[in-house]
């Protein structure tokens, strides 16, 4: 069965004409569930990461300053959000999701988080709309626990995983790989262990040429026994931050590598949806929600 992470907790209150799509969160479920592709069986709401868990990763002194609503101007300013104690509660329970959906793809193959794929957030700040990392804290929780061995994280996203690149930079058990704008957020960038920039207006042919030639390579080197997969829509020529050029067909095709690959290898995948920016919502919303059909019908049709 299919297990998708949601909570209304997820929905964070921003003004009008905030860039970021929140309303994209209960537009996907409430499609998935009308059209058939998801049921409420498939649905789980997570529980929140616990301090101890969120301290595998973050900073104590960083992560105190979220709690106490301490975190300075200029650095509550970077990540995008209003600071609110409800952001801080909201960021607990996307972290945790994600970790709970890598334990689901390891008993079902393929799991998937609504929301997540929280790459700015580094050890000690956030930026880019991201508080805690997600895939991070789901890594060092798999790893503490015995859970996984070796981790590839997949991000697609068109900015780079800068913070995710930083916090495992010294970690050899975790692969970093991000395919992202070459002239984009973040303007410094971090170094992952296979970083591969896009010039502007990259489109589909390019794109998944480059692909379909590094996922294969990379899981015959790094041997992986748990992917992680940020599957952000960012990358479509719609994309009002974006500066690729692919069409909703071509965002479909990529997501085909990922899990094609990974069922092939039996690789479990853990699914984070990450950014998606187009003037129109419906551009954002019918993409992601591509990636969750498509992961049904790969794996459990």
């Amino acid at each position: 069965m299919l297990k998708v992470a949601f909570s209304p907790i997820f929905v964070y209150h921003v003004p009008e004409r905030h860039r970021f799509p929140m309303q994209k969160y209960p537009l996907m479920v409430e499609r998935l569930l009308a059209e058939g592709t998801l049921s409420e069986a498939n649905l789980f709401a997570p529980t929140p990461a616990t301090d101890d868990e969120i301290l595998t990763t973050h900073t104590a002194a960083y992560w105190h300053a979220l709690q106490t609503q301490t975190l300075d101007r200029k650095a509550a300013r970077a990540i995008g959000f209003e600071m609110t104690p409800q952001l801080v509660e909201r960021a607990r329970y996307i972290s945790h999701a994600s970790y709970e959906c890598a334990l689901y793809a390891q008993q079902y193959g393929v799991a998937m988080n609504v929301a997540g794929g929280t790459h700015h957030a580094f050890a000690d700040h956030g930026e880019g709309f991201c508080v805690l990392n997600d895939f991070a804290i789901t890594s060092n929780l798999l790893l503490k626990r015995g859970q996984a061995r070796q981790i590839l994280i997949v991000d697609l996203d068109v900015h780079q995983g800068n913070g995710t690149a930083s916090i495992f930079a010294n970690e050899p058990r975790v692969f970093t790989f991000s395919m992202h704008g070459a002239k984009n957020y973040p303007f410094r960038k971090q170094v992952s262990d296979l970083d591969i920039e896009l010039a502007n207006d990259t489109g589909d042919d390019e794109y998944l040429t480059i692909l379909g030639d590094t996922l294969p390579r990379l899981i015959h080197e790094v041997k992986p026994d748990m992917l992680l997969y940020q599957a952000a829509v960012d990358v479509l020529a719609t994309d009002k931050l974006g500066k690729l050029a692919l069409t909703q067909a071509g965002c479909l095709a990529r997501d085909e590598i990922v899990f094609n690959h990974a069922k092939q290898h039996g690789i479990p995948v853990a699914v984070s949806m990450g950014g998606g920016y187009s003037a129109d919502v419906d551009d954002v919303v019918e993409a992601h929600c591509n990636t969750f059909r498509l992961a049904q019908r790969l794996y459990f049709s």
